[in-house]
């Protein structure tokens, strides 16, 4: 990652361009704070010409791969109807990159053209939350990740919108430092940098399918209820159905049971809280549900790896980068 020093963005028709745009001024800001050009980036289309965004703009100034050296990775920018912006061109492209061992990456539903030219196989990724379900079975050997965004050795997927400012960021604390990272975050007002356990906010009904009603209701009644969690019993009796019933939906659909889906959703809330307020660990402790110290340290350290105290800890003076240059296999994550 520190080695990345040029970046390709191969725009595809239709492509998001607010996950565009952030991609790039994270860029131009190292370049900005270091006085010097530290990175360099190219647009690039397969025929060299420019492509509309989603909403209508065009970026003039475009490239062929074949005009310019090879970047050190290319990222595929994606967007609205990416199936129909992924053709043969497309494909070649993406396959002549990898054959030069370039980083392949993707923005928004960019991944959807990596997988389709088969680069993807064996790696963990992500995409945008809308496009997820459906990619997931129709490539089954590419494991999608709830995440933000997801670099596994030499492919790095990210979600769209915002979160692409997080994976580049990523990038730059590589080479640079948690202290580089702090001055772009302080210039972009980000608060904090999300990092590899932080995910999309993925809507109940488009996770499981609208037609789960019955799922999507006991959800809907278990995220209004964070500090004082409803026992099992009773999510049944107000969603109208029998315990056993409730069990197995969960189960069957979501690959877990009702509570420890409960004590997910729960930890989650509490981790935002952890990261973006100034409350207590007790208070945090409190409302969220849990009802010692004790059992909410020993879950949170379960999910996330790192006791509420260390995470806060380590989050408190600069943006929340996870050690990104220890280990290269490693899947970092982040709506």
């Amino acid at each position: 990652m520190s080695q990345v020093r040029h970046v390709g963005f191969l725009t595809l028709n239709n492509f998001s361009m607010i996950a565009f745009s952030n991609a790039i001024e994270i860029l131009r800001m190292a370049n900005y704070l270091l006085g010097q050009e530290v990175y360099q980036w190219s647009v690039i289309t397969p025929d060299g010409l420019p492509v509309e965004a989603s909403n209508g703009l065009a970026f003039a100034k475009t490239t062929m791969l074949d005009n310019i050296a090879m970047p050190d990775m290319l990222l595929v920018c994606g967007g609205v109807d990416v199936q129909t912006s992924v053709n043969s061109s497309v494909i070649k492209l993406i396959t002549q990159a990898s054959k030069q061992n370039v980083w392949l990456g993707s923005l928004c539903t960019g991944s959807y053209a990596l997988a389709k030219a088969g680069v993807l196989d064996g790696y963990k990724c992500t995409i945008h939350w809308e496009n997820m379900a459906s990619l997931r079975e129709k490539f089954p050997y590419i494991t999608f990740m709830e995440e933000l965004f997801v670099i596994d050795r030499d492919r790095c997927t990210c979600a769209g919108g915002t979160a692409p400012i997080d994976l580049m960021l990523a990038f730059v604390f590589a080479r640079f430092g948690k202290n580089l990272v702090a001055e772009i975050s302080d210039q972009f007002m980000v608060v904090r940098a999300r990092d590899s356990k932080d995910q999309q906010h993925i809507p109940v009904a488009a996770r499981v399918g609208y037609s789960h009603k019955a799922l999507v209701e006991v959800s809907a009644l278990m995220e209004a209820n964070i500090e004082e969690p409803l026992p099992l019993d009773e999510l049944a009796r107000l969603a109208g159905l029998s315990q056993r019933h409730l069990q197995r939906m969960f189960n069957h659909t979501l690959n877990m049971s009702p509570m420890h889906y409960y004590l997910n959703l729960r930890l989650r809330r509490a981790r935002s809280l952890l990261l973006q307020t100034e409350m207590s660990i007790m208070s945090i402790t409190v409302a969220c549900g849990f009802q010692s110290s004790c059992h909410f340290s020993k879950s949170y350290r379960t999910l996330f790896g790192y006791s509420p105290s260390k995470e806060r800890r380590k989050n408190q003076h600069t943006p929340a980068i996870h050690s990104l240059t220890s280990n290269t296999n490693m899947h970092i994550s982040h709506t």
